[in-house]
């Protein structure tokens, strides 16, 4: 084409990756095509270096992912009993007590925190009072430790002490246990950091009276199968970590007939039901524990780059990734990003905090919003924003889950198995539902968002990742 005939038609122009260009050309009517692009890794020199060696051993690191996220999808949950975590688990010792997120000390808890562990000390009967709780603290040794270290999960603060009732999950698959407590309800409770009387009474009750009635009701049935239900709630409008009124409602059904059977009195048993039916959220600490599972089955495996941990404890957000399974990587808590309760705005929050987001990490909760667009309403957005996280979680993850389905998107499989390879190139951060604690203790939830793991996390993971490689 000679240039004189070029400049006699119309034009049309592909603007690749830049904003102002492209206001430009809206402001002179301009026909265009818009690419977003932006460069790997933000740009990242030492980052995109160690993208490239990667790349030379690509073979290996999908075939090991191949293996990680095949594990994960047959994985199993099954709860099959409620005991006090000591008794149930291995590795807890009578003056331990568990926190969410990664590796942390008393002095740099978040104050939610802190106010659960106080609570904790009440609880176990180690003070009569708070007050009493923060003096026991400067004269006995408490061992602090990460749930997950135990195979354990928890909400929130994630607070386990030794007599605390948990749930407990098995995995035939791979005979492998998960444990979470139990869910209190919502308003001033212990995963908060509120530890009045009427808390710790409650939390006492739980053990005394409802672990018990679960704890035969679930010999009488076998165990419930904690996945079918997860699989069935995705289709009734629950994404399994911030709504949970289908998931209950299933296990509700399921236990029922259970919990009538059990040799308690009929006063100690309707009790029993009424807390289940009147909590909307106690399913959360069931689809925490199977999550924690199906994680578990996929750690461990060589040359992996698939993320089985995130968590977070109101200081730092820490990841662990499949082939290095001991090792944390952290960066400071973000702020959530949401709807705030009357009264409450962002100055009023503490950072990011609790294990939950392992739903995340297993597929559902954010990356199941697109099944979910009620969730809109308590975390902040829109419905086509609900859908757009859903797809978008699919550019960093290296499968989907078809147990797991998203009817809004025609039944399109969850994403799972987050590739730290995928996050660094592209950018995208994995998206996260959350609840929004006070920053100081006592007063709970003051809201609800969504929040992402810091980027430094997954830098840090995929440099000690690429270590392990040969150049």
């Amino acid at each position: 084409m000679k240039i004189n005939e070029l400049f006699g038609k119309d034009l049309y122009v592909v603007n690749i990756g830049s904003p102002t260009f492209l206001k430009d050309l809206d402001s002179q009517n301009v026909k265009y095509e818009n690419l977003e692009w932006a460069p790997p890794a933000h740009g990242d020199v030492e980052l995109i270096k160690v993208l490239d060696k990667l790349e030379r051993h690509k073979e290996e690191i999908d075939k090991a992912n191949d293996e990680v996220v095949a594990k994960v999808k047959a994985a199993q949950g099954k709860l099959v009993d409620c005991k006090k975590a000591i008794d149930a688990i291995p590795g807890m010792k009578p003056n331990m007590i568990l926190h969410s997120g990664p590796v942390q000390d008393w002095e740099h808890m978040a104050d939610p925190q802190k106010g659960a562990v106080l609570g904790a000390i009440v609880f176990e009967g180690w003070a009569s009072t708070v007050e009493e709780a923060e003096e026991y603290l400067k004269t006995h040794e408490i061992i602090f430790s990460p749930n997950h270290h135990l195979n354990s999960v928890g909400p929130m603060a994630g607070v386990v002490s030794p007599s605390m009732p948990v749930h407990v999950l098995y995995d035939e698959v791979n005979d492998t246990y998960a444990y979470c407590p139990l869910n209190e309800g919502l308003g001033g409770v212990l995963r908060f950091g509120k530890n009045t009387p009427d808390v710790i009474e409650r939390l006492l009750w739980m053990k005394n009276d409802f672990m018990p009635v679960l704890a035969e009701a679930l010999k009488i049935c076998g165990g419930i199968d904690v996945r079918n239900i997860i699989m069935q709630a995705l289709n009734m409008g629950d994404e399994c970590h911030n709504r949970n009124k289908a998931a209950t409602s299933l296990f509700f059904r399921e236990i029922t007939i259970p919990i009538m059977k059990t040799s308690f009195p009929e006063e100690q048993k309707e009790k029993a039901l009424a807390f289940i039916t009147n909590n909307e959220h106690y399913f959360l600490n069931l689809s925490m524990p199977y999550c924690k599972l199906a994680q578990l089955a996929g750690t461990g495996v060589k040359n992996a780059s698939i993320v089985t941990i995130m968590s977070r404890n109101g200081y730092e957000f820490g990841i662990k990734i499949s082939c290095l399974p001991d090792e944390w990587f952290v960066a400071p808590a973000l702020m959530v990003k949401g709807l705030y309760f009357p009264g409450y705005s962002e100055e009023d929050a503490a950072p990011d905090l609790g294990d939950s987001c392992i739903t995340e990490t297993n597929g559902i909760g954010g990356f199941a919003m697109a099944a979910s667009p009620a969730i809109v309403k308590f975390v902040g957005g829109t419905v086509a924003d609900a859908f757009n996280y859903s797809q978008s979680m699919q550019e960093i993850t290296w499968s989907n889950n078809p147990n797991f389905t998203l009817p809004a998107l025609d039944f399109k499989p969850s994403a799972l198995g987050i590739d730290i390879r995928k996050v660094i190139e592209s950018g995208v951060l994995p998206i996260i539902n959350s609840g929004i604690a006070h920053k100081k203790a006592g007063i709970g939830q003051i809201g609800a968002g969504l929040v992402t793991p810091p980027f430094e996390c997954f830098r840090k993971a995929i440099i000690a990742f690429a270590d392990q490689f040969e150049d």
